[in-house]
């Protein structure tokens, strides 16, 4: 039986990979390389793709109800929390391309046999935990400003939110609340996932290693996260359909972000290939 670790690596020997500096050129590169991946198999991407709007629709017919509309925007933006595990699928396509392996749909759930899914499936539970603290904020921030008012619909809901300085209050303290969350969602996970699956480091590792890349390139990092934001807006209208096609090449592109950020180990890489 293989040992079950997920804050250590399997090595008894802790190694840390090293991280490099990068710039706005890598960022643009990431993401044309992630559209390649796009292209070169759309038909199968676009399937994973659709998980996330689908889901992101579940979510918000969850709170089609007087009691609850007000989580409908928490949950839909929240739900980007827990973006970069829903895409590790994604992460295996792209790495099995750059690998000159085959990149059938199929081979995105070959991420169970990985070495590392126990720290995979940890960090999994630890960006749920935070898109449920992101809720819970959003509940209390609600409450705080409205009390026990329930609207009696969407149209209404919409023009006491627009037009309002409680409703101002609410846009803006929410918006702060959800960078914050954001923030601290981009610094342990924008390489994490992709550096567990390409080598068992142990969760702890990875997101060592993801901040370390978040610190060392504040700047661009702010830059990536301004870009994810935007192209999840983008691909949120209308319904959310765009995201079958952002959600791709944002997976694809975390990868090769991740190959730029983090240096390779070659010795890993040959023993993979043999």
């Amino acid at each position: 039986m293989a040992n079950f670790h997920v804050i250590a690596g399997a090595h008894e020997t802790i190694t840390r990979p090293r991280v490099r500096t990068i710039d706005t050129d890598d960022l643009w590169d990431a993401l044309a390389r992630g559209f390649e991946d796009f292209k070169a198999k759309p038909s199968h991407l676009v399937f994973l793709g659709m998980l996330y709007p689908i889901a992101g629709l579940c979510l918000a017919a969850l709170t089609f109800s007087e009691e609850s509309m007000h989580l409908v925007f928490p949950l839909v933006s929240g739900f980007a929390l827990i973006g970069p595990f829903a895409a590790i699928g994604l992460y295996e396509i792209s790495r099995r391309r750059e690998l000159g392996l085959d990149t059938s749909w199929q081979h995105a759930f070959d991420i169970l046999r990985a070495p590392s899914i126990p720290s995979i499936f940890a960090l999994g539970l630890l960006l749920m935990a935070i898109f449920a603290a992101w809720i819970g904020a959003a509940e209390m921030l609600y409450s705080w400003l409205y009390g026990n008012y329930a609207p009696q619909s969407y149209p209404a809901f919409l023009g006491e939110v627009l037009t309002t300085p409680r409703g101002w209050a609410l846009i803006i303290l929410g918006h702060i609340v959800g960078l914050v969350f954001a923030v601290v969602v981009l610094a342990i996970s924008v390489v994490s996932f992709p550096l567990l699956l390409d080598r068992d480091v142990g969760a702890g590792i990875a997101v060592e290693t993801s901040v370390k890349a978040v610190m060392e390139n504040p700047k661009t990092m702010a830059i990536w996260g301004l870009i994810v934001a935007g192209l999840l807006i983008i691909g949120s209208v209308p319904f959310l359909a765009g995201l079958a096609v952002v959600v791709p090449v944002l997976g694809h592109a975390t990868w090769h972000l991740y190959r730029k950020v983090v240096e390779r180990d070659v010795d890993q890489e040959l023993a993979a290939t043999e």
